[in-house]
């Protein structure tokens, strides 16, 4: 399972690359590999002000569709439309090309309940 040492995850599965206060989130490779095939991702929160725990949106797999959460507060500022045409990109490169959103990060955002990648593999065991 790759799980990269530079990122911060989510009990739900999500993964967070923080860059000043600019945040590149998708999911995790656990979770592409749990939910099979992805055949649709969707975001609806596009310039939106959200809080940590909120829905961002969701992907869609051949068997199952699967709520996205947001790791920390803050204004979705870009959705990768690469996934339009290509939502298999969450498959097959989960970290790189299949990268969902764009957050700017709030000033106040808690980043506290962010596990490590060592505490990530402790939960998915």
């Amino acid at each position: 399972m790759n799980t990269p040492a530079e990122l911060k995850y989510t009990k739900d599965h999500e993964w967070i690359k923080i860059e000043n206060n600019v945040a590149t989130i998708g999911i995790t490779d656990f979770a592409q590999g749990e939910l099979g095939d992805i055949v649709f991702v969707d975001v609806d929160s596009l310039d939106d002000e959200l809080s940590a725990g909120d829905v961002f949106g969701s992907v869609e797999a051949v068997k199952t569709v699967s709520d996205l959460y947001l790791p920390v507060t803050g204004k979705v500022i870009e959705f990768n439309e690469a996934l339009e045409d290509e939502p298999e990109l969450v498959n097959t490169d989960p970290y790189g090309k299949g990268w969902i959103i764009k957050l700017e990060i709030s000033a106040d955002a808690d980043q506290s309940e962010l596990l490590t990648a060592e505490q990530y593999q402790e939960l998915i065991g």
